[in-house]
Protein backbone atom coordinates (compact mmCIF):
# COMPACT_ATOMS: atom_id res chain seq x y z
CA UNK A 1 0.00 0.00 0.00
CA UNK A 2 1.28 3.32 -1.06
CA UNK A 3 0.54 6.63 0.88
CA UNK A 4 0.67 9.87 -0.53
CA UNK A 5 0.96 13.49 0.98
CA UNK A 6 -1.75 15.67 -0.19
CA UNK A 7 -0.42 19.48 -0.92
CA UNK A 8 -2.05 22.17 -1.59
CA UNK A 9 -1.62 23.95 -4.94
CA UNK A 10 2.07 25.72 -3.97
CA UNK A 11 3.59 22.36 -3.29
CA UNK A 12 2.96 22.59 1.08
CA UNK A 13 2.06 19.86 3.15
CA UNK A 14 -1.16 19.69 4.42
CA UNK A 15 -0.70 17.32 6.99
CA UNK A 16 -3.14 15.09 5.11
CA UNK A 17 -2.06 11.58 3.12
CA UNK A 18 -4.35 9.26 0.94
CA UNK A 19 -4.07 5.90 -0.43
CA UNK A 20 -2.83 5.78 -3.69
CA UNK A 21 -5.45 4.80 -5.85
CA UNK A 22 -8.18 7.06 -3.79
CA UNK A 23 -9.73 9.99 -5.56
CA UNK A 24 -8.29 13.02 -4.08
CA UNK A 25 -10.79 16.42 -3.60
CA UNK A 26 -10.73 19.44 -5.76
CA UNK A 27 -7.59 21.63 -4.91
CA UNK A 28 -5.51 18.88 -3.60
CA UNK A 29 -2.81 17.99 -5.23
CA UNK A 30 0.12 15.27 -4.80
CA UNK A 31 4.04 14.90 -5.47
CA UNK A 32 5.30 13.53 -8.45
CA UNK A 33 8.92 13.42 -10.19
CA UNK A 34 9.73 12.79 -13.50
CA UNK A 35 13.19 12.99 -14.36
CA UNK A 36 15.27 13.48 -17.61
CA UNK A 37 18.58 11.70 -17.89
CA UNK A 38 20.65 12.96 -20.77
CA UNK A 39 23.54 12.15 -22.20
CA UNK A 40 27.31 13.88 -23.62
CA UNK A 41 24.96 13.16 -26.99
CA UNK A 42 22.01 15.02 -26.04
CA UNK A 43 20.15 11.97 -26.32
CA UNK A 44 17.18 10.81 -23.74
CA UNK A 45 17.53 8.04 -21.79
CA UNK A 46 13.45 6.99 -22.10
CA UNK A 47 11.21 4.03 -21.14
CA UNK A 48 9.00 2.07 -22.14
CA UNK A 49 6.61 1.11 -19.86
CA UNK A 50 5.22 -2.55 -18.82
CA UNK A 51 2.30 -3.65 -20.69
CA UNK A 52 0.31 -4.60 -17.69
CA UNK A 53 0.19 -1.20 -16.23
CA UNK A 54 -2.84 0.68 -15.91
CA UNK A 55 -1.37 3.99 -16.26
CA UNK A 56 -0.10 4.56 -19.90
CA UNK A 57 0.23 0.71 -21.02
CA UNK A 58 3.06 -0.04 -23.51
CA UNK A 59 3.87 3.94 -23.57
CA UNK A 60 7.36 5.11 -23.54
CA UNK A 61 8.31 7.96 -21.37
CA UNK A 62 10.81 9.23 -18.80
CA UNK A 63 11.66 7.83 -15.80
CA UNK A 64 9.28 9.33 -12.94
CA UNK A 65 6.85 8.38 -10.38
CA UNK A 66 4.74 9.45 -7.25
CA UNK A 67 6.64 10.62 -4.00
CA UNK A 68 6.06 8.48 -0.73
CA UNK A 69 4.60 9.89 2.67
CA UNK A 70 7.16 11.86 4.46
CA UNK A 71 9.23 12.12 0.71
CA UNK A 72 10.71 15.40 -0.76
CA UNK A 73 11.43 15.82 -4.83
CA UNK A 74 14.68 14.94 -4.50
CA UNK A 75 14.79 12.08 -2.30
CA UNK A 76 11.74 10.13 -4.96
CA UNK A 77 13.59 11.48 -8.05
CA UNK A 78 16.58 9.19 -6.75
CA UNK A 79 14.56 6.35 -5.51
CA UNK A 80 12.48 6.15 -8.77
CA UNK A 81 15.31 6.07 -10.92
CA UNK A 82 17.00 3.72 -8.96
CA UNK A 83 14.22 1.46 -8.64
CA UNK A 84 12.81 1.59 -12.39
CA UNK A 85 16.19 1.62 -14.06
CA UNK A 86 18.86 0.48 -11.42
CA UNK A 87 20.90 3.93 -11.44
CA UNK A 88 22.67 5.73 -8.98
CA UNK A 89 22.18 9.18 -10.26
CA UNK A 90 25.29 11.31 -10.19
CA UNK A 91 24.01 13.81 -7.89
CA UNK A 92 26.91 16.68 -8.66
CA UNK A 93 24.51 16.77 -12.50
CA UNK A 94 21.45 16.91 -11.40
CA UNK A 95 19.01 19.64 -10.62
CA UNK A 96 15.57 20.26 -10.57
CA UNK A 97 14.27 22.58 -13.91
CA UNK A 98 10.98 22.82 -13.32
CA UNK A 99 7.82 22.60 -10.91
CA UNK A 100 4.20 21.98 -13.07
CA UNK A 101 0.68 21.67 -11.78
CA UNK A 102 -1.52 19.82 -13.54
CA UNK A 103 -4.60 18.44 -12.69
CA UNK A 104 -4.29 16.97 -9.56
CA UNK A 105 -0.63 16.48 -9.22
CA UNK A 106 2.19 18.23 -8.87
CA UNK A 107 5.36 17.31 -10.81
CA UNK A 108 8.33 18.44 -9.96
CA UNK A 109 10.95 18.23 -13.13
CA UNK A 110 14.66 16.99 -12.58
CA UNK A 111 17.52 16.92 -14.77
CA UNK A 112 20.95 14.38 -14.85
CA UNK A 113 23.73 15.06 -16.93
CA UNK A 114 24.67 11.65 -16.94
CA UNK A 115 26.45 8.73 -19.70
CA UNK A 116 25.03 5.20 -18.69
CA UNK A 117 25.62 2.04 -20.83
CA UNK A 118 22.48 0.55 -21.54
CA UNK A 119 24.00 -2.69 -20.30
CA UNK A 120 24.49 -0.99 -16.65
CA UNK A 121 20.76 -0.66 -16.47
CA UNK A 122 18.56 -3.01 -14.67
CA UNK A 123 14.84 -2.77 -15.42
CA UNK A 124 12.29 -2.55 -12.72
CA UNK A 125 10.11 -5.61 -14.96
CA UNK A 126 7.25 -4.70 -12.63
CA UNK A 127 7.21 -1.38 -14.33
CA UNK A 128 9.48 -1.24 -17.52
CA UNK A 129 9.85 -3.25 -20.04
CA UNK A 130 12.65 -1.47 -21.76
CA UNK A 131 14.97 1.76 -21.87
CA UNK A 132 16.94 2.84 -25.01
CA UNK A 133 18.52 6.53 -25.54
CA UNK A 134 16.62 9.15 -27.65
CA UNK A 135 17.05 12.18 -29.52
CA UNK A 136 14.80 15.15 -29.19
CA UNK A 137 13.60 14.34 -32.88
CA UNK A 138 12.75 11.05 -32.08
CA UNK A 139 11.09 12.16 -29.14
CA UNK A 140 8.86 14.06 -31.27
CA UNK A 141 8.56 11.35 -34.25
CA UNK A 142 7.00 9.24 -31.29
CA UNK A 143 4.75 12.05 -30.00
CA UNK A 144 3.44 11.78 -33.20
CA UNK A 145 2.73 8.14 -33.52
CA UNK A 146 1.07 8.18 -29.92
CA UNK A 147 3.73 5.73 -28.59
CA UNK A 148 5.47 8.28 -26.31
CA UNK A 149 3.53 10.12 -23.35
CA UNK A 150 2.42 13.81 -23.96
CA UNK A 151 2.94 15.68 -21.60
CA UNK A 152 1.67 18.53 -23.48
CA UNK A 153 3.36 21.20 -25.64
CA UNK A 154 4.01 24.05 -22.95
CA UNK A 155 5.61 21.09 -20.59
CA UNK A 156 7.53 19.57 -23.47
CA UNK A 157 8.85 23.93 -24.29
CA UNK A 158 9.92 24.23 -20.40
CA UNK A 159 11.38 21.08 -20.43
CA UNK A 160 13.72 21.56 -23.56
CA UNK A 161 14.36 25.15 -22.71
CA UNK A 162 15.38 24.64 -19.46
CA UNK A 163 17.72 21.54 -20.54
CA UNK A 164 19.74 23.88 -23.03
CA UNK A 165 19.80 26.71 -20.35
CA UNK A 166 21.67 24.56 -18.31
CA UNK A 167 24.07 23.33 -21.08
CA UNK A 168 24.89 26.52 -21.89
CA UNK A 169 25.68 27.36 -18.14
CA UNK A 170 27.47 24.22 -17.77
CA UNK A 171 29.45 24.90 -20.89
CA UNK A 172 30.83 28.27 -19.78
Amino acid sequence: MEIWDILDEKGNRTNRTIIRGQELQPGDYHLVVHIWVVNDKNEFLIQKRAEHLKLMPGMWAVTGGSAVQGEDSLTAAIREVKEELGIDVDLTNFTKIARVNRKDSIADVWLARQNIALEDIKLQEEEVSEARWASKEAIEAMLQEESFHNYGEAYFNKVYSEIKRSKEIGDK
